[in-house]
């Protein structure tokens, strides 16, 4: 204790004695702790991109019009021997400046002609970061301090990758990795000896020496500098003379491009960063390969642009991404297609199947109607312009019908569909649900190819997690796709419930969508044991403008857009022409799928009726267990199965007031509506109107016919046409008896007779009419009629 006492007094005494000494002492300490800028190099970088095996395959230039790539993690041992050697073989024991180099240097300079640098890496680096200043002594003596203070913030190692990343190398080449592509096309980790050492003595002069140029200069350095590698036992003989062999580079070569627009909207969104992307470099590449094909084949039709975009399922890591087609002219080839927003065409069609199916106002087999349609002025018409009565939901979905998506779209709900689509993210429909109307379901909105392949890939995941993780849902499992590789999505927690989509309407939606028609050359695909079964959808955009398919396996969810970045429609222009061919390109690239897992715990086992797909009734004949989602035990039973009074020979219909009752027959029959069995029976040879009533016996009050145009309370608009008032106008009905005459009448005056099929052209003109129609059985049906023309 007394000696610490004393040794602090003696420090006092010396500190009060010498104390103006120290002061300047104090301060330049001072000046050299503070000397260093907290970021030694404020530089921008290029924003590079690799696939997920680190292989680069993008790169944009950095803000000030360099190629200068972020920071790499680990410099190569080759590089790292070579430019040691070459530039600061003491590199590991001095403290940022050689004394011994320095004398040499001076004395050099002092004698001889030419000028000789002792500066270490260290200097170097402070050099590069005060952008190469004015050599002047000053400037020595500031870059020797700075060095000094570089070494007590930094690791020897860190310098050498601050001096790697910053140093020229000609032109606008900045930074070894840059330049191990430039010059060599390779990444730095797989430079060879002559490489590596051509790239450690290129620092040394690149305004002199530059590739392409005074190659023999150039040469004879690196040369020099592999005898000294080798002199120093870092290489042996076969070594040595096979890198003496190596060519010297020549013109700087393109960086690699395998994903531009990825690449761009990187640029975007993070500039300057290296970002190690999901994208699968193989398949990348393949699927480059089938938009160059493709793009060949939709050119001779005039259309220039399309689209790719794959997707894993489970992770929603982007796998590949072909933003545009390989257009090197004027077809806006730059346009990045994936993240625009497109009519949607029929592609929201199996959302709306799955939401109807999951509230139990469908089951996936009930028939749905396909008869002309006008809601509210709105006519929606299917693709080949064509009805079917009826026809089972499914095979509604899988035929992409516009008239029943329609209908069915009314049932269900607009604003409740569009709250559904707002739920799986659909973002791009930013307007209200009355602004896009019935029409959403036919392609009234817009949205990307981003987003629909997200949907698609998000229902999937939903549907395996659900089968594979104790019947459970998560509650972010609508999520955004991501292409960092080290980001990981955030699918929220575990839940019992969802109220997005339930697994078993997203299994029979995929179950319907499974049997869409493949396109020519993949009909027979389930005859092949190496065909993958997809779920997938096409649409097509009204005026021929947007072509989109949508596929998923269990594992994968492919993407395709094709058509005009500018809009401009061409003809045949259809998602199964155009879209398709690409799917399935696709699909013959990746790995075989399997099928979906049927959800066992969100589906129930019901008695369904064969001929209408509803749960049976006590009058269906062909009745099959299926099992369907819960709700739609809630639906409605069989509404065409009628149970009828028949004759004893099968022949007529009777009831008791004519007929003996002990000799009545009972017998189930199905019997649609006349406004549907009229389209029905024409694509259903097999169906049969029932019997007619037996002489005698009073028929009970059904609907034999029934207007098909125009509807009851339906104004039928006029085209303004050149003045012209009149007009012709088709009008037709139908009737249960194909062979009957119907004669027509407009305010009681007769107008025409039709027979088998009832459609009546007849030219009138703007006014109220009472349009009416008798049978030759003397059955009649009339209603109002409102005539007027469309600028009204």
């Amino acid at each position: 204790m007394k000696k610490t006492r004393l040794r602090l007094r003696w420090i006092q005494k010396y500190l009060k004695k010498y104390r103006i000494g120290l002061i300047p002492v104090f301060v330049l300490f001072v000046l050299w702790l503070f000397c260093l800028p907290k970021n030694l190099f404020e530089t921008p970088n290029s924003t590079v991109v690799t696939s997920a095996d680190g292989t680069l395959i993008g790169a944009r230039i950095a803000a000030d019009g360099q190629w200068r790539f972020p920071e790499i993690e680990s410099l190569p041992e080759r590089f790292v021997q070579s430019v040691l050697l070459f530039e600061d073989e003491y590199f590991y024991n001095h403290p940022g400046f050689n004394p011994i180099s320095i004398a040499h240097a001076i004395r050099h300079n002092l004698t001889k002609k030419t000028r000789r640098g002792g500066s270490t890496i260290t200097q170097q680096v402070i050099r590069l970061s005060r952008k190469n200043k004015r050599r002047t002594y000053l400037e020595k003596i500031v870059e020797l301090c700075m060095a000094t203070r570089l070494e007590f913030r930094y690791s020897k190692e860190d310098i050498l990758k601050l001096y790697a990343t910053h140093t020229p190398y000609g032109g606008n080449v900045v930074g070894l990795e840059t330049a191990s592509w430039r010059y060599f096309g390779i990444p730095a980790s797989a430079l060879s000896w002559g490489q590596a050492a051509t790239l450690a003595v290129l620092p040394n002069a690149p305004s002199l020496i530059f590739p392409g140029k005074n190659e023999w200069v150039l040469l004879q350095k690196r040369n020099r500098l592999l005898k000294k590698l080798f002199d120093n036992k870092r290489l042996d003989q076969t070594t040595y003379e096979l890198a003496l062999l190596e060519p010297l580079p020549e013109k700087p070569l393109p960086l690699p491009n395998f994903a531009p627009h990825l690449t761009e909207r990187i640029r975007k969104e993070h500039p300057g960063k290296r970002i190690h992307s999901t994208l699968d470099y193989e398949l990348q590449r393949q699927t480059n390969g089938i938009a160059q094909q493709h793009y060949t084949r939709l050119k001779s039709n005039e259309v220039h642009n399309l689209a790719i975009l794959i997707m894993d399922v489970e992770s929603r890591k982007v796998l590949a991404y072909v933003g545009n087609s390989p257009s090197k002219n004027k077809d806006a080839h730059f346009v990045d297609i994936i993240t625009k927003k497109r009519s949607t065409g029929s592609t929201l069609k199996p959302l709306l199947f799955a939401s109807l199916l999951d509230e139990g106002q469908l089951l996936p087999k009930a028939l749905v109607k396909d008869i002309p349609t006008v809601i509210n002025g709105y006519n929606p018409k299917n693709f080949n312009k064509k009805h079917l009565g009826a026809v089972p939901a499914h095979r509604a979905l899988s035929r992409s019908l516009n008239v029943p998506a329609v209908r069915l779209l009314r049932e269900y709900g607009l604003q409740k569909f569009y709250n559904k689509l707002r739920k799986v993210h659909l973002n791009g429909l930013d307007k209200t649900a009355g602004h896009y109307g019935l029409s959403l379901i036919l392609g009234g909105a817009e949205t990307s190819l981003w987003e629909l392949t997200q949907t698609y890939a998000n229902m999937a995941a939903s549907l395996n997690h659900f089968t594979e993780n104790s019947s459970q849902y998560r509650s972010g499992e609508y999520t955004e796709p991501n292409y960092i590789m080290d980001v990981e999505p955030d699918f929220g927690v575990i839940q019992l419930e969802t109220d997005v989509l339930k697994a078993g309407a997203i299994y029979h939606t995929f179950k319907a969508l499974k049997e869409v028609n493949r396109p020519e050359g993949e009909e027979n695909w389930h005859f092949f044991d190496s065909s993958q079964p997809l779920a997938w959808k096409t649409g097509t955009s009204f005026g021929f403008k947007d072509a989109w398919a949508i596929g998923v396996t269990p594992k994968y969810a492919i993407g395709v857009w094709a058509g005009n970045a500018d809009g401009e429609g061409r003809p045949g222009l259809t998602g199964i022409s155009a879209a398709a061919p690409i799917l399935f390109d696709v699909l013959g690239q990746l790995p075989y799928s399997g099928w979906f897992k049927e959800p066992f715990d969100d589906l129930v086992e019901v008695a369904i009726c064969q001929g209408s797909g509803h749960r049976a009734s006590l009058f269906c004949e062909n009745i099959q267990k299926t099992r369907i989602p819960a709700k739609g035990l809630r639906s409605q039973t069989c509404p065409y199965h009628k149970q009828l009074h028949m004759d004893s020979t099968g022949t007529y219909q009777v009831n008791a007031s004519c007929y003996p009752l002990e000799a009545i027959q009972m017998k189930s029959w199905f019997l649609l509506p006349p406004s549907i069995s009229y389209y029905y029976a024409m694509e259903n040879p097999d169906y049969k109107e029932p019997p007619p009533f037996l002489e005698g016996c009073d028929a009970p009050n059904v609907a034999l016919m029934q207007f098909l145009f125009p509807k009851p309370n339906e104004t039928v608009l006029l085209p303004k046409d050149l003045g012209n008032t009149s007009k012709e106008v088709v009008f037709q009905l139908a009737h249960t008896n194909k062979n009957c005459k119907v004669f027509w009448y407009l305010d009681n005056n007769y107008v025409g007779t039709t027979q088998d099929f009832h459609e009546l052209l007849l030219p009138i003109s703007p006014g109220s009419y009472m349009l009416s129609v008798t049978d030759d059985e003397g059955n009649q049906l009339m209603q109002a009629l409102e005539i007027r023309m469309a600028s009204e």
